[in-house]
């Protein structure tokens, strides 16, 4: 049985993909540590019946109400039947639109899903995600250069997930492993367009990442890999050649994915 101070329902009703919506609930959500939200996420709710049915779970499973449904129509009866129901609800989007119709002096299009349309914008975000999937881990090096982010670090400092999260954004990211022994590209020293980033983390946080992977893992790894003295040399490494390039350095450690690409977008706005 669940404990009413520890849960909590959590209806997050879109009349889209519901990525904005879910983001919001969950940034909303993480201020209250000893409470979990248990989420239910509606997607494309765009007609009464959905509504309706949408409606019927939230009065049975009583919670906070969030959506971003642009039809006000049907923000209307969500609205009208969750104080009704006596739950809190609130529409995410509506204050957002209400201060940029104030400000452009001009009405919303209300147009559903804007924001998902196939435009130049969206074809740039496919091209980036294409380019680095194809540059992951120092593939295809010679054309590095096309790039406008190239990731450096040690095995284990989350250089493919920053790399896709940043093209996800739109941003060309290429990620290149620094290995001891084996040669970085000479493309890489060549390379000017791109900001160059070395990630890294603490020697305790790689050797623990790197243990739960050869557990899981049925590949072979050298003792080294985990050793924490030779962790060590691999970040001194890192560091040494960063200094003398003036390559920028940052510590994911404490670094969600998103906060990693936050700091290199902001190191991209210094950049120009």
């Amino acid at each position: 049985m669940e404990n009413k101070k520890n849960f909590f329902h959590l209806h997050l009703i879109s009349d889209s993909t519901g990525e904005t919506l879910i983001a919001a609930g969950r940034a909303a959500a993480s201020q209250f540590g000893d409470s979990h939200a248990v989420e239910h996420v509606y997607p494309l709710v765009r007609n009464r019946k959905q509504v309706a049915d949408v409606l019927a779970e939230i009065d049975r499973l009583p919670g906070i109400v969030l959506h971003t449904v642009i039809d006000q129509e049907l923000a209307g009866v969500i609205d009208e039947a969750c104080s009704t129901m006596g739950v809190p609800c609130v529409s995410v989007i509506e204050p957002v639109l209400q201060i940029f119709q104030s400000y452009l002096g001009a009405p919303t299009k209300r147009k559903v899903g804007a924001q998902h349309e196939l435009n130049a914008g969206y074809f740039a975000r496919i091209e980036a995600l294409n380019f680095t999937m194809d540059h992951d881990d120092g593939q295809l090096p010679h054309n590095i250069d096309e790039a406008d982010v190239i990731l450096l670090g040690i095995s284990r400092t989350s250089k493919t997930p920053t790399a896709i999260y940043l093209a996800n954004r739109g941003i060309k990211t290429a990620n290149v492993p620094i290995v001891a022994g084996m040669k970085l590209p000479d493309s890489l020293f060549r390379a000017k367009k791109p900001l160059i980033v070395c990630l890294i983390a603490a020697i305790d946080h790689i050797s623990q990442v790197r243990q739960n992977r050869v557990l899981g893992s049925t590949l072979g790894y050298q003792e080294t890999y985990t050793d924490r003295a030779a962790i060590a040399e691999e970040i001194k490494f890192a560091k040494q050649l960063c200094a003398r390039h003036g390559w920028p350095v940052i510590d994911v450690t404490r670094k969600s994915i998103e906060e990693t690409a936050a700091a290199i977008v902001a190191l991209r706005v210094k950049q120009r």
